[in-house]
């Protein structure tokens, strides 16, 4: 199986749309295909992130990563928060997770960013393993806090 990993744009609007509104499944949400597109759109169109597909070769999209430009004061850097990533279930363990993960990371280096950071569900164990296998290092030194400005 050849897969090809590609900075997806506008004319893969509509692939990358279905796979968001399937990501944000995984993570509990109601599909909502309409408001999927409408968002990747406006990333899209506003180059607001870096949004890169895989297809295999009979160009079906197989998975996406989605990168988020931020800085580092502290280092004085450009950093790229990898905040997507999603493949379908019929592609997991076919190299696509792995392939996005290293197309961020080319593409994070070809940007000059001091680096790339994460945050994953605590229990997604197999997400865990592929970035640690990859030199990913879990932060012990920080903690994470929100703050929801929209009430229920």
């Amino acid at each position: 199986m050849t897969l090809q990993a590609l900075r997806a744009t506008t004319i893969h609007l509509d692939a990358v749309a279905n796979l968001f509104d399937a990501y944000r499944g995984f993570y509990g949400q109601s599909s909502n295909l309409e408001q999927s597109r409408a968002f990747i759109a406006e990333r899209m169109v506003g180059n607001e992130s870096a949004i890169f597909l895989v297809e295999d070769e009979s160009g079906e999209a197989l998975g996406i990563v989605q990168l988020y430009p931020t800085f580092s004061s502290i280092d004085a850097h450009r950093t790229w928060l990898l905040s997507d990533l999603f493949t379908t279930p019929a592609a997991r363990g076919r190299g696509v997770g792995r392939l996005l993960m290293n197309t961020a990371r080319d593409f994070a280096v070809e940007t000059g960013a001091k680096g790339l950071v994460l945050e994953t569900a605590t229990d997604n164990f197999t997400a865990q393993g592929l970035y640690e296998s990859l030199g990913w290092v879990r932060d012990t030194g920080y903690y994470t806090y929100t703050l929801d400005l929209r009430q229920s």
